[in-house]
Order: structure tokens, then sequence, then C-alpha cells
């Protein structure tokens, strides 16, 4: 939408017209050096050219004038309105980088692939949606660490995502590792609303901390902990010799995973495909409502560059041809 931030100032518009009817000329002796009486004859044969000259000067006088009035009242273009986010949660994302998440029982797009690549597909869309959230991401195996502190750039957290390979942190689980760092990340922070995102597929192998204490921990930090067993029950694979079925999932400890949900207020999920995974993080941002602060912000374009170099353009033109003429 177009519209004038100061448009009172066209009332200027008719302010040369005012001065030239009310305010008296200037007189001006040009107090000729030399007078020829017989050159009156030459005198008539410019009028014609010096009125015409006269005239498009005066009305580019005019245009230059209507375009600088026009560049004051500053027009600019006002965008679509965009709802600003409140202040959301802090939401920390934890995955397990054990080696068992290596194991291809998920598919994406009709092709196996590992839980990681499924988990990694999944929580990539759940963060572009968390607008006004700070997001922060802890990777976990033998050991746990910080990979994005909390922060509001989506765009980085998701490429650091990406980043993560499996192993990089040892081959074990250190569940209450990670959910200790994400109190110790949190338990400082004023936010009313802290989140805790904690997916894998196994039992808690490593690690300084026992899963439960961390969770007595958390729930003291006021961190609410949400966590997925990831994995499928049972996955087949066509050998040599006919049809293999085998059982992966024999080492998730849902029991814990359970119990830690419970301690601080959160939830326990089971996501045996992808679809049953983006059914979770769905549910969760369902849970977990992205904050809004019903105020809307419209983006402006200030276009006032426009009319003023119009202005200054003919301006110019006209300086340099009363020069000319003078010439």
């Amino acid at each position: 939408m177009f519209e004038l931030a100061w448009p009172w100032l066209l009332a200027l518009l008719p302010l040369p017209w005012l001065a030239r009817r009310w305010l008296a000329p200037v007189e001006r002796d040009l107090g000729a050096a030399l007078r020829v009486p017989d050159l009156a004859d030459f005198s008539a044969l410019g009028a014609a050219g010096q009125a015409a000259r006269r005239s498009q000067a005066w009305w580019a006088a005019i245009l230059a004038w209507v375009l600088l009035v026009a560049a004051a009242a500053r027009p600019q273009w006002l965008g679509d309105a965009l709802e600003l986010p409140m202040s959301g949660r802090d939401l920390m994302i934890a995955v397990d980088l054990s080696e068992s998440m290596e194991t291809t029982d998920f598919e994406l797009r009709g092709e196996p692939v590992g839980r990681l690549v499924a988990a990694k597909a999944v929580v990539r869309d759940f963060i572009e949606r968390r607008a006004g959230d700070r997001i922060g991401l802890i990777l976990f195996g033998t050991q746990a660490y910080l990979q994005t502190p909390l922060t509001f750039d989506r765009q980085t957290a998701t490429a650091l995502l990406d980043e993560a390979v499996i192993g990089l942190a040892g081959g074990n689980t250190a569940i209450g590792d990670a959910i200790g760092l994400a109190v110790k990340r949190l338990r400082e922070e004023t936010r009313a609303e802290k989140v805790l995102i904690l997916a894998t597929d196994g039992a808690n192998t490593a690690g300084a901390i026992d899963p439960l204490r961390a969770a007595e921990l958390a729930a003291a930090a006021g961190l609410r902990v949400y966590t997925i067993g990831i994995g499928a029950d049972e996955m087949s694979r066509q050998r040599q010799f006919g049809l293999f079925r085998a059982r992966p999932m024999s080492d998730l400890d849902e029991k814990t995973l359970k119990a830690i949900a419970k301690a601080t207020h959160g939830r326990y999920y089971r996501a045996r495909d992808l679809a049953e995974l983006e059914r979770i993080y769905a549910d969760i941002d369902k849970l977990e409502p992205i904050a809004h602060s019903g105020e809307n912000f419209r983006p402006v374009t200030q276009l006032f560059y426009w009319p003023l170099g119009a202005a200054l353009l003919v301006a110019a033109l006209v300086t340099r041809r009363s020069l000319r003429g003078t010439a």
C-alpha cells in the first residue's frame, strides 16, 4: 500500500504562486553600457524565442518544486502486515549420535535411511516452525556436548544439526549427561517456559549422571522433558536364504524414558517410522504452542529519493539553460 508519511507538507505546493502573486517584483537596472538607437528590429526578431525559453523555464521550475514537495512528504510503500511473536520458549533439542542410530529401519522418500537421517529431517522442519523461540542443540553419545547455544537464528541451528554424524560424541549413550547439560544451560535463564526434547534409540550406557537423578534436577529447574524412543519394533531384510527378521529395539529403555517424562511433567513418545516421528513433533508443537503478541508490523520501503532525484535533475537542467542563455 502506498502512502505519504507527512501529507500535510503538500500544503506548500501553492507557495511559489502566492509569492509571485503577493510579493512585489525586484526591480533590476541592467545599466547598459552602450545604447544603439537603431537596433529595435533586432530585438523584435529575438523576442519570440526569449518568451518561449522563459515559458519552458517557468514550467520546469514548477515541476521541480512539485517534485521537491512530494519528496518532502515522504512517500513510502507499506508491505503486508507481519505478526510480531512474543518472547517464546527456551527449547533445547538433544539428539542421540550413538552407533545404533545408524540402523536403517526408517524410510525417507521411499528410500531406506538410518535413524539419525530421519530424525534430522523431522527436527529440521520442527525448528523452522519455532519462530519466536530460542533454540539450542545438544548432541550426545558417550559424552554430551552443546552443538548450538540458545539462539533465535533457526537457520544456523539447522545448519549445525546437519553437520552431526554418527560417532561424533562416541559410540555409547549418555542420556543422563544430556539432560544434565540442558539443565546447566537453562538453569540461569529467566524465561518461564523451558523445554527439552530428547530423542534416543537405546539405554543409558555412559556418562556421570544417572538419568533419573538428572530428571530430578530438571524438574527442580522448571525444565519440562519430552522423551522419544526411535526405531522400528521389527526390521525385515532380504538375505541369500530368504527373508530375515530382527528386533532392533531390544536395547531401548522405555521404562527410564517414561520415568524421565513423568518426573518433569513432560511426555514419552514412541516413533517406529517416519510418519510417527512427524506426528510426535507436530503434537509437541500443539503442547508447546508458539506465543503471539497480537501486534502487527508493516515493513516500510522509503520512496522519497525518486522524486528528490528527479527534482534535482530538473533544477540542474533549468540552471544549465539559464547559464547558456546569459552567455
